[in-house]
């Protein structure tokens, strides 16, 4: 007797229905894919049960003839492809023709069709035996999918099944990001008959103030390149609107939902360093690419692609959204508030980023050195400033870096600083005031009020790009030493050193090694003050030991923030008018001027009206 058997086919149909056909949410993606391919204008979704008792799709689509509606129930049936060529150049959402008979094979199904040509149409049941009856009758125009009972003859699935208000949220979620992919389709939901979503067809911002917030185009940008053989397009989130999930990621692939952690990983690097870990930035992305560079015949559900080169694709998505991030202005502007009518106690607003143009200068302090300044006087106390800087927007992090970096302290005779309420009166009224509050913040005025900027975050923003810079060049200038200086080190600091030397030594560290324990420091980066040159390193090694335990750094990241976190001015630090300027400048050179490579926000703005609120002139 042969041990090997072919399967009943109602058996194979509930085998293959457990790949397609998982919860309620399954099924109503495969209708909803089925209705947009066959060119629906409307969809309305009917749920009772959270899909357990009832889902229903119907669409005013292409409709069925009574043949193709019969074959549309067998397995392995579909009007999408044909042919091995056709395989391999997926442009339907649907393709593989076991949709309907998988759903059909676990639930009580019924549907009904009518051609636009056609003055009667055909209803298909399938009753709880399996046993397939055709009729006849008037139908509204295109198709109407109704299933019910789901897993009935299956109750171990259904035992698996989870709560109602789990299976719904699913549900929703799944009809929500097939129609953000088709703002021109009107889409209606309906839970136990009440009307829960009403989508209008409309265009995509207009789809995605319905799905997510009348406001949600004032808490994302628009990232957008278009080329013959690749395009994306769509909405990314502000760096104010960094989520905790992954849950508003949302990738569509030639206008189908895709899970891609290739391109998923390219955004995410995209914010580097602006998002703490446990941040996810939100986006909408559109991708246009040949069908024939990718596979989505890879994953039963249809939502795992793999592409034919994955790194040009990661390359190309990262260059676009870098583009987006850098285009605009993410200084935060702040005002005060109160929070209660009734309450004495202000809170710091911010106002929401604006959109910067290329090379945008209009409201940034642009100093001439040698320029005069206007008397001036004003009065911050320690408390106001604490405040301020206290209460900062914490969400408000760095993207990442690339470009020219020069060392913010060249100039060899520096002028003295005109500190608050003792600025001399100069004669270019042009050039904008510059003061160093407390050896700490600088404070100058742009166009839109005034701009207040944290000396210590600033200089470590410099000198990361240029740390970063030095690695890549492979360039390295060391500033020799008088009088090298030899130090013993323990073993574990001694090992990190030779670990990083190689890096080390890119950054202008020029260090020898004496026995185990004893090394001999005869150059340092120019930026390093003179008389700390050991302090410093031995900093720079706790700080880059530090963030390889807590935060899992690559080397050159870590290196970089730990060189520029130690070898930045401190707080407390005077510097001259003309060491600030150069700061300010060398500042505004970086990619990334608005945050230092912790996270820590470098510039604020007050906005004048702020001033004219508060000295009664609004």
């Amino acid at each position: 007797m042969h041990k090997i058997k072919i399967l009943p086919e109602n058996l194979a149909n509930k085998i293959a229905a457990g790949e397609v056909v998982n919860r309620p949410e399954s099924v109503i993606k495969e209708l909803l894919e089925n209705s947009v391919d066959a060119g629906a204008r409307s969809i309305d979704v009917y749920v009772k049960g959270a899909g357990k008792t009832l889902m229903q799709v119907s669409d005013d689509g292409d409709g069925m003839s009574e043949e193709d509606a019969l074959l549309s129930i067998q397995r392995h049936a579909t009007s999408k492809i044909s042919s091995i060529e056709d395989l391999e150049a997926i442009k339907t959402l649907g393709f593989r023709g076991e949709a309907l008979s998988s759903i059909a094979s676990v639930s009580v199904f019924e549907l009904k069709t009518e051609r636009k040509a056609d003055e009667i149409g055909t209803l298909i049941r399938i009753d709880e035996s399996g046993k397939i009856f055709s009729e006849k009758g008037s139908f509204p125009k295109g198709t109407s999918v109704a299933v019910k009972n789901l897993f009935f003859n299956t109750p171990a699935r259904r035992n698996f099944l989870k709560s109602n208000s789990t299976e719904l949220k699913h549900i929703i979620e799944t009809f929500k990001r097939i129609a953000l992919s088709y703002p021109e389709i009107n889409f209606k939901f309906y839970n136990d008959d009440e009307l829960l979503f009403d989508y209008p067809a409309d265009t995509l911002e207009e789809r995605l103030k319905s799905v997510f917030a009348e406001n949600i185009l004032d808490l994302v940008f628009e990232v957008k390149e278009l080329t013959d053989y690749i395009s994306l397009y769509g909405y990314i989130g502000k760096p104010a609107y960094l989520r905790k999930n992954r849950g508003e990621q949302y990738f569509y692939l030639n206008k189908r939902y895709v899970l891609s952690k290739v391109v998923n990983h390219a955004v995410f690097t995209s914010f580097e360093n602006i998002m703490e870990k446990g941040d996810y930035p939100f986006f909408v992305l559109f991708m246009k690419i040949d069908p024939k560079k990718v596979d989505v015949n890879v994953h039963p559900s249809k939502l795992e692609v793999k592409f034919d080169d994955e790194k040009e694709i990661y390359t190309f998505v990262q260059a676009v959204v870098k583009k987006g991030i850098g285009s605009y202005d993410l200084v935060p502007s702040i005002s005060f508030r109160d929070d209660d009518a009734d309450s004495s106690a202000e809170r710091l607003r911010f106002i929401d980023f604006r959109k910067s143009d290329k090379n945008d200068m209009s409201d940034r302090p642009i100093f001439n050195i040698n320029g005069s300044q206007k008397n001036k006087s004003a009065f911050f106390s320690d408390d106001d400033i604490d405040r301020l800087f206290g209460t900062m927007n914490k969400e408000i992090k760095l993207t990442a870096p690339g470009t020219k970096v020069e060392p913010p302290f060249d100039e060899k005779e520096p002028k003295e600083v005109y500190h608050i309420g003792e600025i001399e009166q100069h004669q270019d009224q042009e050039s904008p005031f510059i003061v160093l509050l407390h050896n700490k913040y600088i404070i100058t005025q742009i166009k839109s009020g005034l701009m207040i900027i944290d000396a210590h975050v600033a200089h470590e923003r410099i000198l990361y790009e240029k740390a970063l810079k030095s690695f890549n060049a492979n360039m390295p200038f060391s500033q020799q030493l008088l009088f090298a200086q030899t130090l013993k080190v323990d073993p574990a600091d001694m090992e990190l050193i030779k670990e990083l030397n190689p890096y080390l030594i890119k950054l202008g560290f020029e260090i020898k090694f004496h026995g185990k324990n004893s090394i001999t420091v005869a150059g340092v980066p120019s930026d390093v003050i003179v008389g700390t040159e050991i302090e410093t390193l031995l900093e720079i090694l706790r700080e880059y030991r530090k963030n390889q335990q807590k935060k899992g750094l690559e080397v050159t990241d870590n290196l970089a923030k730990s060189f520029s976190c130690k070898a930045a001015v401190k707080a407390g630090h005077k510097l001259t008018e003309t060491e600030m300027r150069i700061l300010v400048d060398q500042l505004f050179a970086t990619s990334m001027p608005y945050v230092c490579p912790h996270g820590r926000p470098i510039v604020v703005k007050i906005p004048l009206e702020e001033f004219d609120k508060r000295f009664g002139r609004t």
